[in-house]
């Protein structure tokens, strides 16, 4: 079976980051995601996706996105239940982030946008560590010259 997800959109609102009774760091946010079509005279349409993060993923979605960031998103689809206050039972499809990526575009205080240069920019498995080189230039110092002798590795 699959379950895959993989979204781009803009925050809706603040992330928010939660701890669990346990210690967990969760946050859930919405993210609107425009429709690729648009029909002729009329505004383009959106939709509206819950997203869960949990742990490393929560922090750095808290950390470095708010209203209105473009984001990617990669996770998995689930459907849970639950009854509210009033009684009535719900149903809900939620996204869990297994990752959070920027996309290329950062936005300062005063809302100038700017590109990011490549790098690592998804969060951690185990902790926030330094970026990685980038090689995105593409620029010849950033590759190594081959041994001409007929010995490669495979």
């Amino acid at each position: 079976m699959i379950n895959r997800v993989v979204l781009m959109g803009r925050l809706v609102s603040d992330p928010e980051l939660k701890t669990t009774q346990s210690g967990t760091n969760v946050t859930t946010f919405r993210i609107a995601v425009d429709r690729s079509y648009v029909k002729s005279g009329e505004e383009r349409q959106a939709d509206f996706f819950d997203i869960v993060a949990w742990r490393y993923t929560a922090d750095f979605v808290c950390k470095h996105f708010r209203k209105g960031s473009l984001i990617a998103i990669d996770g998995q689809l689930q459907s849970r239940t639950y009854q509210a206050k009033d009684g009535t039972n719900r149903y809900v499809v939620e996204v869990i982030a297994d990752s959070a990526s920027f996309t290329g575009e950062r936005r300062d205080n005063s809302g100038y946008s700017q590109n990011y240069g490549g790098g690592y920019n998804q969060a951690p498995a185990n902790n926030f560590a330094e970026q990685a080189p980038s090689f995105a230039s593409g620029a010849a110092s950033d590759f190594e010259e081959m041994p001409s002798d007929d010995d490669l590795p495979f």
